[in-house]
């Protein structure tokens, strides 16, 4: 792309229904020709609140909210056409089930399973949970950059909470791009499209030197979070066999919502 040309305001371009193009922005951390799983994660969702909402019954204001998503990761997902396809799996009025299937040449790359829970009022026992951050307008930025390539961490406004530590960090992630680029998404699909970031702000050992990727995400949420900053209260363990897992508290600039945890497979460049 030239400097003449405009650049794409958004991680994905609309092709149709069900097909998207990602854009430059999507380019992954570990590969320029893959995606990061992070923003395709929020697309993910995105297309799981398109089905709803284009549901015979009412679909998203049918009083269910998303409590938990599992993403699979099945397959390398290329800097190619995406397609996603949304099917029920179990209906219901108070549970129910979701499974989204994202396509790129026909191949699928990732399964993920929604589970929507009725919305009761519980206030008057709601409590737990961490104490909330600080708020990232209190906070300096931090050039992820120069740690990662890839267009997706380029994009990104991170604020760490305290200095980045190798397998402990906290920080704030924020993004001035649209998912779609010209569409509105939720602040759902918002929220969660940043939420893979984790993964890479906590690194125990240089990705120049060691491979961590994540085979899989899953998300549960106590509270339906606010899209604007995503934090990550995020520790990472390296087991002694190739195993390791990124663990997550989830924040809103209320409070925590939630916990992400990532399986990664470590293994050394080389």
């Amino acid at each position: 792309m030239n400097a003449s040309t405009p650049r794409p305001d958004g991680y994905y371009e609309r092709i149709d229904e069900h097909r998207y193009k990602p854009t430059a922005h999507a380019s992954g951390a570990w590969s320029a020709d893959e995606q990061h799983f992070s923003p395709l994660g929020g697309l993910t969702v995105h297309a799981i609140e398109r089905h709803l909402a284009g549901r015979d019954g009412g679909g998203a204001g049918d009083g269910l909210l998303l409590s938990r998503i599992g993403f699979d990761i099945l397959g390398r997902p290329a800097l190619d056409e995406t397609e996603i396809r949304v099917e029920t799996l179990r209906p219901g009025r108070t549970i129910e089930l979701l499974e989204a299937t994202v396509l790129i040449a026909g191949r699928p790359v990732v399964r993920a399973r929604a589970w929507r829970l009725a919305a009761l009022d519980t206030a008057a026992v709601a409590g737990g949970g961490d104490a909330a951050l600080p708020a990232p307008g209190t906070l300096a930025p931090w050039a992820m950059d120069e740690t990662w390539p890839g267009g997706y961490i380029a994009s990104l406004d991170v604020r760490p909470v305290a200095p980045p530590r190798p397998g402990r960090t906290t920080a704030w992630i924020s993004t001035g791009l649209a998912l779609v680029a010209g569409e509105d998404s939720g602040p759902l699909a918002s929220y969660l499209a940043l939420v893979d970031t984790a993964n890479g702000i906590a690194v125990r050992r240089p990705p120049t030197e060691w491979m961590f990727p994540n085979v899989d995400l899953t998300v549960h949420l106590h509270r339906q979070p606010r899209g604007g900053w995503t934090g990550l209260d995020t520790t990472v363990v390296f087991g002694p066999t190739g195993q390791g897992i990124t663990s997550t508290v989830l924040h809103d600039v209320d409070g925590p919502v939630g916990h992400a945890q990532q399986m990664l497979t470590v293994r050394p460049l080389g």
